[in-house]
């Protein structure tokens, strides 16, 4: 004998089926799925390399001594600071990055009490302006006015900013 409590059995077994397919898919589609978020994210580990490299080379070697960074803002060490900022943010432990750098560092001026500033590093043939660039800060405790630099007030000490644009070419 025919009844119809076959039928019922079948129309859940496909509804189910579609059930499971439709969530299959959703659940595939979801995790393959490129946000432009994301873009954004070698942008972001470049900045605290970046970051990272300043700190450190704001750091002392032992209590009492005057940091690297200091040093090569207080003589105006173009190639000094160039050399010892990429070869610390271009150590790889297989070849090397390519990334580069220009610096500027930012003042009070005494008299005018203007802001001023001047570049420790030109940025090199390689940029465009297109790149992605990253900037990095680090204020810098100096004690006597950096070479070749006048206007700041000598009988005290005072912070500059140094700022770094950092890109890939």
């Amino acid at each position: 004998m025919v009844n119809d409590r076959g039928q019922l059995y079948t129309m859940e077994g496909v509804a189910a089926g579609v059930i499971m397919l439709l969530t299959a898919y959703i659940v595939v589609s979801t995790t393959s799925v490129y946000t432009a978020g994301d873009t954004h994210i070698p942008d972001m580990q470049l900045e605290q390399l970046g970051s990272d490299v300043l700190a450190m080379m704001d750091t002392p070697d032992t209590k009492g001594e005057v940091s690297d960074l200091e040093i090569f803002v207080s003589t105006n060490n173009e190639t000094g600071f160039k050399n010892a900022f990429l070869g610390y943010c271009n150590a790889k432990a297989i070849g090397a990055d390519n990334l580069h750098m220009s610096a500027n560092v930012t003042y009070r001026h005494a008299s005018s009490n203007e802001i001023r500033d001047y570049p420790l590093v030109e940025p090199d043939n390689t940029w465009t302006g297109r790149e992605s660039a990253v900037r990095v800060t680090r204020w810098v405790e100096l004690e006597g006015n950096p070479s070749g630099v006048s206007g700041m007030d000598p009988s005290r000490p005072r912070a500059v900013l140094v700022e770094v644009l950092l890109w890939r070419a």
